[in-house]
């Protein structure tokens, strides 16, 4: 019977959640040819095809999307075995909170491992914005935290875990590689300013984005504030405006556009973990094996 070596999988998921040769690359410490030598060599040993190519996308075919449910649950119990025999038993709650983007993309994998791992940790878990988990926290309603930042004003405490590269984001409805200006003259009334969702202040892809339009002398408007990931989808979905997104979040069906499309650079976000000094076995093993999950993000 053939092997499987769980590193391939490791590859396939990442590249199946970015969606791009070079992320996939960056976030695993290897060149975009070795990724591309170990998706090969998977889809030899299953003899089908994973994944399909052209110049400008990556997908899953219907056989990648039907491994991606067995390699993530192979991966998590990879990693709840060795957590289990790497760590003592830990006991107790931890109340953990996580802004939406992250709990939704992110969370779901790394908790269910660390359950499998910690049967006897029970966890509560609060998805809000940044500023309030920050109040939460410091108001002593959350053990451990993770927030977005900029990485030049760092919160209090905050251990960095990895950059976001982020990306301007709008609906299906402009196309690929088009400029800016030629974006804004597409939304209603050919306008000459560009329309922007994005979470309320003080949010730090909104702050990014105004920054970033302010420097291109690019004249912009507030049209629909989202505190959600969902919600701020949804107004892109429906054309009301572009918002900034990190690059391996843009859902399936936006485009994605950066400076090598005439729109003005974005600086990187931060995310970074922030624990609450605690004598709690479970607060301290958590905290671990987040750092551990997300350690191979840190340098993207």
């Amino acid at each position: 019977m053939a092997q499987i070596d769980t590193a391939l999988l490791r590859t396939f998921v990442h590249l199946a959640d970015s969606r791009s040769f070079s992320r996939t690359a960056e976030s695993i410490g290897r060149s975009q040819s070795s990724v591309s030598t170990q998706i090969r060599k998977l889809e030899d040993t299953l003899d089908v095809q994973l994944f399909a190519r052209d110049r400008r996308n990556v997908r899953l075919t219907p056989e990648g999307e039907k491994l991606l449910g067995y390699a993530e649950q192979i991966l998590r119990l990879s990693d709840a075995m060795f957590e289990r025999f790497r760590q003592p038993e830990v006991s107790g709650e931890v109340r953990f909170g996580s802004p939406e983007d992250f709990a939704t993309h992110y969370l779901p994998e790394i908790l269910a491992a660390f359950a499998d791992a910690h049967p006897d940790v029970f966890l509560h878990v609060t998805c809000d914005l940044t500023l309030r988990l920050i109040e939460q926290q410091q108001g002593g309603a959350l053990d451990l935290i993770i927030i977005k930042q900029h990485p030049d004003a760092p919160a209090t405490g905050a251990q960095p875990l990895w950059r976001e590269a982020l990306v301007w984001v709008g609906g299906g409805f402009l196309e690929p590689g088009m400029a800016m200006r030629d974006a804004a003259a597409r939304f209603p009334h050919g306008r000459d300013y560009l329309p922007l969702v994005a979470s309320p202040p003080p949010c730090v892809y909104r702050s990014r984005a105004i920054e970033a339009l302010d420097a291109a002398g690019m004249e912009w408007t507030s049209v629909y504030a989202s505190p959600s990931f969902a919600g701020t989808v949804a107004a892109v979905r429906a054309g009301l405006g572009v918002t900034v997104l990190p690059a391996s979040l843009v859902p399936e069906g936006l485009l994605a556009f950066s400076e090598k499309d005439d729109w003005p650079a974005l600086r990187d976000a931060e995310i970074s973990m922030v624990a609450r000094t605690t004598d709690l076995p479970a607060v301290d093993a958590l905290a671990a094996f987040i750092r551990d999950r997300m350690s191979y993000r840190k340098n993207r």
